[in-house]
């Protein structure tokens, strides 16, 4: 099952991954275009000429002609990744997470073949979502989210990444494409609700150093006992 079945207020960690593993992000440009999807693709407002209408705008900029935003899913947490991207998500209307990702995806899509003259999905399938309904499953699910994909990231990958780990926490605080720092520096986001980082994060110091024993022990069991949660093989 690639969903699980959810109600309202369920907290599902979503995966998507591009088709035979391509990227789905391939520079600079496509990668705020996604950040930027995700803050004007959550909201029961639709244009159906959104692209013309946000073209001059910042990033995270709505044109003064739509109505106050009404998101139809709370992000809680997101990281993006060359061929593919992580959400925490929280479904605060029925069926609101499953509209946000047909809108997102496909809009990716999209965007991907018409820059890059090519044709169909970038993505491979339907999107994963787990339910994750354990406090110990969700705190552990977000330092996976947003400390290990991005940490995978650094240069070396994540070994290096544990060996220089002060280095690697300050490269991994300034990558753009996850709500680390969110969590990490109580910054706030066009994007991401708070709630959850709120009840998470009480200072800086203690969310570095829990990550940093979260990520040791990621590397030590392989997360093995928690791969139906993560949703992908280590």
């Amino acid at each position: 099952m690639r969903v699980e079945p959810h109600e309202i207020d369920a907290i599902l960690h979503v995966v998507k991954r591009g088709a035979r593993g391509m990227e789905i992000v391939r520079d600079e440009a496509d990668r705020r275009r996604f950040a930027g999807l995700l803050f004007t693709l959550n909201d029961e407002y639709t244009d159906s000429n959104r692209i013309r209408s946000t073209s001059t705008l910042q990033m995270f900029e709505r044109p003064n002609s739509w109505p106050e935003p009404q998101p139809i899913t709370q992000i809680l947490a997101w990281t993006l990744m060359p061929n593919h991207f992580h959400l925490v998500v929280k479904e605060t209307q029925e069926g609101g997470i499953a509209t946000f990702m047909q809108r997102l995806c496909g809009s990716m899509s999209v965007g991907f073949n018409a820059k890059y003259n090519e044709q169909g999905s970038i993505f491979q399938g339907g999107y994963r979502g787990k339910v994750v309904d354990d406090d110990n499953y969700l705190r552990y699910l977000i330092f996976y989210v947003l400390v290990k994909n991005v940490m995978e990231l650094y240069p070396g990958g994540l070994r290096v990444a544990i060996r220089e780990f002060d280095r690697a926490w300050q490269w991994a605080l300034a990558y753009p494409y996850s709500s680390l720092p969110v969590y990490a520096q109580n910054k706030t986001s066009p994007i991401v609700d708070r709630t959850l980082a709120d009840e998470m994060c009480k200072s800086e110091a203690a969310f570095r150093n829990e990550a940093k024993e979260m990520l040791s022990i990621h590397m030590e069991s392989r997360a093995e006992d928690l791969n139906a949660v993560l949703l992908e093989e280590w």
